[in-house]
């Protein structure tokens, strides 16, 4: 006797996806171009087609513990080739649009995340308590600039003992704890996905094995979005995405170090730093370097993201973070460059403002689509774990057995 599978639609879940980035999935015919010709997915089960069957029917338990839409890199070909202007890589980012905001609380910031109406809110918390702080420092010295003409000292307004470290401190265990609830309920996801068996491809023993590789394939090389094409539009994305991740690397070690100076100094003074730093001083050159980095990156990024293309539609999460590390970048150097001038109402302005996004940058990092520096990187080293490996992978190993 044949089985009969009644299928339930979840119509909320639809208009959802359709609002953050899927809106042409009711366009797609099954043709299964977008999976031919996508070069990262696997020859098993690839990818976006099922997902765009699934989009359709509304199945949202499927959906939303698929590991494969975090293995797509969102090169766009498939959106390129699609006849019927589909877009599937849109649809694959709506995906993890979604689970940024749904990962982890509190859900309110996801909520939040997710349309331009609430982002004067976000702005509001950090700039209210850092304008609190300039307040009452300014009260305290008897000046909103309590310094004589011709000299600029933040931390005289925004001391760090007081004012910077505590406050991003508590965000940074804040963004921790999200993050790991937000993996551990991936991990509960991707525990119920079959492991494949491809010949001559041994899956990594742990974990930890999985990361590592992960790591030193792809992170640090960005292989994955280096091999979704060669056109000037991909370069632009691969070339932009390596140096803004350097650029970050960069200035995190600075930040690492600058800190650890700072209160191992307290008790060590052979670690003690004078501040501010010189220009040749090696850390602080390893900052500019940073920032030129991230300056350099995102002219890629937003070059790419102003070119009209069939390939990757933007959306209100990529001008978000763009935008947002524009910010950061441009803030930051004009902090130092009006310091160096000694133009204390813009200097002190700039760093105000300087505070202000880097606290969005990290506070609101796990519902955001930079958290999928942690999110992909988790997925993608499962993935190797169970045997979902590329196409590549396939093509080279022979055959693909699901065990």
């Amino acid at each position: 006797m044949t089985m009969v599978s009644r299928v339930k639609p979840d119509l909320e879940f639809i208009k959802e996806l359709q609002q953050v980035g899927g809106e042409n999935v009711k366009k797609c015919f099954q043709c299964a171009t977008c999976s031919v010709v996508c070069p990262l997915s696997p020859m098993d089960k690839s990818f976006p087609r099922k997902e765009m069957i699934w989009a359709q029917w509304g199945l949202k338990d499927k959906l939303v513990n698929d590991i494969d839409m975090w293995l797509c890199h969102k090169c766009g070909q498939c959106s390129e080739m699609c006849p019927r202007g589909a877009k599937p890589g849109e649809l694959m980012a709506a995906l993890r649009n979604m689970a940024y905001r749904n990962l982890t609380g509190p859900s309110f910031l996801g909520k939040w995340m997710s349309s331009i109406k609430h982002l004067p809110k976000l702005i509001a918390i950090p700039a209210i308590i850092y304008l609190i702080i300039w307040f009452i420092t300014g009260s305290i010295c008897g000046s909103a600039f309590p310094l004589k003409d011709g000299h600029v000292e933040y931390s005289l307004i925004f001391p760090g003992d007081y004012t910077i470290d505590p406050i991003f401190g508590l965000a940074a265990i804040f963004v921790i704890w999200s993050f790991y609830k937000g993996i551990m309920r991936l991990k509960e996801v991707f525990d119920t996905q079959p492991k494949t068996f491809v010949v001559g491809y041994t899956r990594p023993k742990t974990i930890w094995h999985a990361l590592y590789e992960v790591i030193k394939d792809e992170v640090l090389t960005h292989k994955k979005f280096k091999d979704c094409g060669e056109e000037e539009d991909d370069q632009l994305k691969f070339k932009g995405h390596l140096t803004l991740f350097y650029g970050f690397a960069a200035l995190f070690v600075v930040t690492a170090i600058v800190a650890f100076t700072h209160w191992a100094g307290r008790i060590l003074p052979f670690f003690h730093m004078g501040y501010p730093m010189p220009l040749y001083n090696p850390v602080k050159l390893l900052a500019n370097v940073g920032a030129i980095l991230l300056i350099i990156g995102l002219i890629n990024l937003t070059k790419r993201r102003l070119n009209e293309s069939k390939k990757d539609a933007s959306t209100y999460y990529d001008w978000y973070l763009l935008g947002l590390i524009w910010v950061v970048a441009l803030s930051g150097i004009l902090s130092e460059v009006l310091r160096w001038a000694n133009i204390a109402g813009l200097a002190y302005l700039a760093y105000y403002i300087h505070l202000v996004s880097v606290f969005m940058l990290i506070a609101y990092l796990p519902w955001s689509k930079l958290g999928h520096l942690v999110y992909r990187v988790f997925a993608l080293a499962y993935a190797r774990m169970i045997g979902r490996v590329s196409t590549e992978v396939d093509e080279q190993k022979n055959k693909l057995f699901v065990i």
